[in-house]
């Protein structure tokens, strides 16, 4: 592309540095730098003036804001790999081609399960504070008891990349990997996993000791686990999540960890993110993390990568590759 044909794109986020930097070389890209996030009515002016927007995981794109695009918008290429902010749907209809950067995420997010796995099994987070709050007396037979890793089981709610990578990492550490999906995964990844099926999730729960939230978010899986599913849980289990927070009623999750009911969980997402039910604050059984689980330079650099991909080949003449669909009942029911 020379400079007159480069298409206008509009960042909603500060990206990292190198990505920014890549951006405004190859693309006429208008840059948040302060990171304040768009309004509304900022979101609807970009999309009246864009070739491209770039949005991020904080950025509701629904209908409205899509309806008012103007007609150089073709391209919605989302920096992340969750689209359920997106109206896909209302993109598709206006013939707005919406992508994301699915793949990149995968290994640091289940990086981060784990990490939340051994936190809240082994009270990482209360234990150091007690050590900064000038607490720690010397080394006692009861202090702080957790619970071993090896030798649980792990359920995993959705066995998608990341589950799967989830699943890798729980063989390392020793533990019996189930899993709940819409479907069986194949024989062969069941085979190297060692993971079993459950097609009932209630049943699955029961008879877990650590439930790893994996799926992705949509209208079938909001508030998935209520307070059903939980008081079906081990007093002893914990959940983990990092896929979205509307999957777990909130308010049902802190009243089992109040009463102990369940025993702990580590949570990254939050069902009115930024917001955070107040009841899970105070507890000191909940691991509370700001939406961190793929916050690696390497993560964030590969998803501008496929941003930039995805841009050109769109402009280029070609598929893109990354290209999100609505719902297969949203193109039946269209067609």
């Amino acid at each position: 592309m020379d400079a007159q044909q480069k298409p206008k794109i509009i960042v909603t986020r500060k990206l990292p540095t190198a990505v920014q930097s890549r951006l405004a070389s190859l693309f006429d890209a208008q840059l948040n730098t302060d990171d304040k996030p768009m309004s509304k009515k900022e979101l609807v002016e970009a999309v009246g003036c864009a070739d491209v927007l770039v949005p991020t995981v904080s950025d509701i794109i629904d209908g409205d804001i899509i309806n008012s695009a103007g007609p150089s918008l073709k391209l919605i290429a989302n920096f992340g790999a969750g689209t359920d902010h997106i109206d896909v749907g209302c993109a598709h209809e206006k013939g707005i081609i919406v992508t994301n950067t699915p793949g990149v995420l995968t290994e640091d997010t289940a990086d981060f399960v784990m990490a939340l796995i051994l936190a809240v099994q082994r009270r990482l987070v209360e234990a150091d504070a007690i050590v900064r709050a000038g607490k720690f007396s010397g080394w006692t037979p009861t202090g702080l008891l957790g619970h071993r890793v090896r030798g649980k089981k792990l359920g995993i709610v959705g066995m998608g990349r990341i589950g799967q990578a989830v699943a890798r990492r729980a063989n390392a550490f020793g533990l019996a990997v189930h899993y709940h999906n819409r479907n069986p995964v194949s024989a062969p990844i069941e085979q190297e996993l060692g993971a079993r099926y459950w097609p009932r999730l209630e049943d699955m729960i029961a008879n877990v000791d650590i439930l790893s939230l994996n799926c992705p978010s949509t209208p079938s899986t909001h508030h998935l686990i209520n307070a059903h599913l939980l008081s079906l849980m081990n007093k002893d289990a914990i959940i983990i999540n990092t896929s979205r927070g509307e999957i777990i009623d909130e308010a049902a999750l802190a009243r089992c960890l109040t009463k102990g009911t369940i025993a702990g969980a580590g949570l990254d997402v939050y069902e009115n993110e930024p917001a955070i039910c107040e009841d899970l604050l105070s507890l000191p059984n909940v691991i509370l993390t700001p939406h961190i689980a793929s916050a690696t330079y390497e993560s964030r650099i590969a998803m501008g990568e496929k941003v930039m991909i995805n841009i050109h080949a769109l402009f280029d003449g070609h598929r893109c590759p990354d290209r999100v669909l609505p719902p297969a009942a949203f193109l039946s029911k269209v067609s």
